[in-house]
């Protein structure tokens, strides 16, 4: 088993709007990167934990615990011109960005992002290192394990 961390704009996608639909799973839409790309293609597997972090929001951080609920597929969002995701170079029989289905399994606290940072034993995380911008990231078996026992989550045990 695999682990991530997936940031959501919680206007586009928060961790209420993944519960509140239909077996609490929502499409990944919109990565255009194609290092995240490449992880939800290449190596994102059903059943892989997820850790559902808010982004570009007054208090970014880790808001639940979520699975890969699909294998990657393509994202239809690039081929709808009224979508923000839209891109013209991606054509139907050669798309260019992917996407999972993320389910959530349990609404945590906001685990903050100046909690991490302030937590030595996460001091190693991808989405702590300086610069780094990827929307997806792998995490550590390690700190996983830290953030759901430092969260008290039932579902990722």
């Amino acid at each position: 088993m695999n682990y991530w961390l997936m940031k959501s704009e919680p206007d586009d996608v928060s961790v209420d709007d993944a519960l509140a639909a239909p077996k609490h799973t929502v499409p990944w839409t919109g990565v255009r990167n194609y290092q995240a790309r490449n992880f939800m293609r290449d190596q994102m597997r059903v059943g892989d934990g997820v850790l559902f972090y808010h982004s570009s929001c007054p208090e970014p951080g880790i808001v639940g615990i979520a699975k890969v609920a699909s294998t990657a597929y393509p994202d239809p969002t690039q081929f709808e011109k009224k979508s923000p995701y839209y891109d013209a170079a991606s054509k139907p029989e050669e798309p260019r960005w992917s996407l999972v289905d993320v389910q959530v399994v349990e609404k945590t606290r906001n685990f903050t992002l100046p909690e991490m940072r302030e937590d030595p034993e996460l001091a190693e995380m991808l989405v702590l290192k300086k610069g780094n911008r990827l929307s997806i990231t792998p995490v550590d078996p390690k700190h996983w394990r830290h953030i759901v026992k430092k969260l008290g989550a039932k579902a990722a045990a």
